[in-house]
């Protein structure tokens, strides 16, 4: 019997995230390092290798990442999904495409409006109305991007990891500090934007996604009220959800 099989391959700024359908449902999703593409295929579970060996199969590629893009686009079983291609309204020229994809994922889970906010390399907080209206949103570095960047700029600060909880604000040594400095500054932003857009849409959802996703919602939560936190949700497959909305 011949299956209907879909990959979906979202190139971000520092891996590969993959996802596969089988009959229009989502089977399982996986992350990589770059890799080149034959060994990108000996990533894929078992039971997709298998089902590849004997069955046509079609890569949808997001990316946002160019010299990515150009070397993907070679296969001939690879179709790129581009911003036209996203049934939203008001999206500008440069919107990432992931981030697009992500919030009409959001969108078509969840119900208008919706806020998305994606914890990767950048952090990125997005908007979207009851009629599919791009609202706007927010870019800054990403958690683990601010800390790289103090322990590469400076002479004396070390990388330090991310800890669980949201650490206290006022610390006496340099590895709490950088913690409290980032985690507190970052939270507190994120506070406000969410508070701001609950005024605006007091029926929106709140939907993290992203790497750090599930660590920033962590982080936020200590200060929110209980309607506010009843309202939000973690969902890593925020744009596989998109990307399925638009096959299928």
């Amino acid at each position: 019997m011949n299956q209907n099989i879909q990959i979906g391959l979202s190139i971000g700024n520092s891996r590969y995230h993959w996802a596969w359908y089988l009959e229009t449902k989502l089977q399982s999703s996986w992350d990589t390092k770059y890799l080149c593409i034959d060994r990108s295929f000996d990533s894929f579970p078992l039971d997709l290798r298998e089902i590849i060996k004997t069955h046509p199969f079609e890569i949808y590629l997001i990316s946002v990442v160019p010299n990515q893009t150009e070397i993907w686009q070679q296969l001939p079983q690879v179709k790129q999904i581009i911003l036209a291609d996203i049934p939203l309204f008001n999206l500008y020229p440069t919107l990432g495409i992931d981030r697009a994809l992500s919030l009409f994922g959001a969108g078509e889970t969840y119900a208008y409006p919706v806020l998305v906010i994606d914890g990767g390399t950048a952090l990125t907080i997005t908007g979207i109305d009851e009629n599919r209206r791009l609202i706007g949103g927010a870019i800054l570095p990403g958690l683990r991007l601010q800390l790289r960047s103090l322990a590469t700029g400076t002479a004396a600060l070390p990388t330090i990891e991310l800890p669980q909880q949201l650490p206290p604000r006022w610390s006496n040594d340099t590895v709490g500090s950088i913690a409290s400095g980032i985690l507190h500054t970052v939270s507190s932003g994120i506070r406000d934007f969410t508070q701001d857009w609950q005024q605006l849409y007091p029926q929106s959802q709140v939907i993290f996604t992203g790497g750090d996703g599930e660590l920033l919602m962590r982080y936020l939560q200590t200060n929110l009220s209980v309607d506010l936190v009843n309202r939000i949700r973690l969902d890593r497959q925020l744009l596989f959800h998109g990307l399925a909305a638009i096959l299928f």
